[in-house]
């Protein structure tokens, strides 16, 4: 048992459960309003908004996962680099007329704003029911990097995992997304500051940046298969729709469009589209523990446990302790926003829209609140029932699913063209083709590999499954439109989308 870790890791755990439930009185609003309770009222400004967006968008899986992938197999963990740098650009242009258009007609989610622009519930149902499905393996997945610290300081068996998500719940339940917003703020603090020792103190150690990557070189060399640090040629196709893929998902996901919807103007959203590759920079360096986990020679058959057992055999007691404290609150700001965007998609797109269409303020509220209750009950159970390597291979499919709302809630912030019936329809061959590709690895890759003319092409599938969405919605659109079917009603105006809305 690691006792000085964990004495430390354990009063930074009361610290921010302490302010999870002061955050009710942060801010104040009547928690009685889902716009309240799940958005903040929209009234968070640019730096607040900067740690919710942050918070959600670089989690402890991140933090374990990306070092692990390095460790593993070198350097095709460097994909998540270039995604979160070409984001910010290709979204820059695009969420300031979503939050212009939810705003002004008060959307909630990203499916009262698609059953807005076609007066269409079951094409809102089906952005609603894709946003759920790929944000749960992601909570699970925060349970993973939680599971990997606590496990690394002797603790064995699931209550450790199960108080700390009881606490998530409850001040969740107090506090909405405020109390997310307010521990995010403390959590990059404490990974800031663990992220700059380590690379400048384990490098100093082993002798230099030069030495590092020499020794984590000839270690990659031994696994098996063959880690490098320079991609091989032959990777160059997956590597760059990896990276798109993943970067036009980051904000169609549930969880970082609650951050969005949150803040106070466009203003707010373009400068946060400027100031966080900031975290970029930060990512790049956590990539780099992997290497430093080889270089220092440790030996582990869980990738998950390299960043972990690093902390533990380069630093004291103390830091290894904050380290993981930094970490697991890491993963609490991102599952509790997933859980809140979750409630939100269920209550406003599926029981407001088919079971309770006239629901008041407060009944929806309280309706959010206990799903998001059930979600977090369902993401741990998951975590504990299932191996997790299936939850790895789930949230891999997550961003092939997600995708597949791209046409629905990105190209019809620019055009009306698009019929509402061949957006649906491409959406449903999207999301079967893609999980054709997936199942058709054993559910173990999103490599796809495509044959033309002879050659092969290996890409990431959810590229492959949103090009043959596409088609499908323009061919289909085209063929609706000529024969006059009926596109419902569409209750925003082009001013909407604007500046002045």
């Amino acid at each position: 048992m690691q006792w000085t870790a964990l004495s430390v890791f354990i009063a930074f755990f009361v610290l921010v459960t302490v302010v999870g439930f002061l955050a009710a009185r942060w801010r104040r609003g009547s928690l009685d309003s889902i716009e309240e309770w799940g958005l903040a009222g929209r009234r968070f400004g640019t730096l607040v908004t900067w740690f919710l967006v942050g918070g959600d968008f670089y989690t402890a899986y991140t933090f374990i996962a990306v070092p692990a992938l390095m460790y593993g197999a070198g350097a095709l963990a460097f994909y998540a680099v270039p995604y979160t740098i070409v984001v910010y650009p290709i979204f820059f242009l695009i969420l300031p007329r979503l939050w212009s258009v939810c705003k002004k007609h008060g959307y909630v989610t990203a499916a009262d704003y698609v059953a807005g622009r076609f007066g269409d519930r079951w094409l809102a149902l089906a952005v609603a029911v894709t946003g759920i499905v790929a944000v749960m393996p992601y909570i699970a997945l925060q349970l993973a990097g939680m599971q990997a610290v606590i496990s690394a300081m002797g603790l064995q068996g699931e209550w450790p995992l199960i108080v700390a998500f009881v606490v998530l719940a409850l001040y969740t339940l107090t506090s909405g997304l405020r109390a997310p917003a307010l521990i995010a703020i403390v959590k990059d603090l404490m990974i800031y500051i663990t992220v700059i020792v380590a690379v400048v103190v384990i490098p100093i150690k082993l002798g230099g940046f030069h030495r590092m990557f020499a020794v984590a070189q000839t270690a990659l060399a031994t696994h098996n298969p063959p880690g490098a640090l320079i991609l091989p040629n032959q990777s160059a196709t997956l590597y760059a729709t990896l990276a798109l893929g993943s970067a036009l998902a980051a904000y169609v996901y549930p969880h970082t469009l609650t951050g969005i919807f949150s803040a106070d103007s466009r203003r707010t959203i373009k400068k946060n589209m400027a100031l966080l590759p900031a975290y970029t920079f930060g990512l790049g360096l956590i990539t780099l523990l992997g290497l430093m986990a080889l270089a220092v020679g440790i030996h582990t058959s869980n990738t998950n446990q390299a960043v972990p057992l690093l902390f533990l055999k380069e630093f004291p007691g103390w830091f290894a302790g904050f380290a993981f404290a930094a970490i697991a609150i890491g993963a609490l700001v991102p599952a509790a926003i997933m859980s809140i965007a979750a409630s939100n998609l269920f209550t406003r797109n599926i029981y407001r829209a088919f079971f309770h269409k006239q629901s008041s303020e407060k009944h929806e509220a309280n309706v959010a609140k206990v799903v998001s209750l059930l979600v977090k009950v369902g993401a741990l159970v998951f975590i504990l029932g299932f191996p997790q390597q299936y939850a790895i291979s789930l949230q891999q499919v997550g961003g092939i699913l997600i995708l597949q709302t791209v046409p629905a809630l990105v190209f019809t912030l620019y055009t009306g063209w698009f019929h509402r019936r061949a957006l649906l329809i491409g959406w449903l061959v999207g999301i079967l083709y893609g999980i054709y590709m997936w199942g058709s690895t054993g559910y173990k890759s999103t490599t796809y590999a495509i044959h033309w003319f002879g050659a092969s092409v290996s890409a990431y599938a959810g590229i492959w499954a949103l090009i043959l969405n596409i088609v499908v919605t323009v061919v289909l659109t085209l063929v609706f439109r000529a024969a006059k079917v009926y596109n419902g009603v569409d209750q925003t105006i082009a001013s909407d989308y604007g500046p002045n809305a």
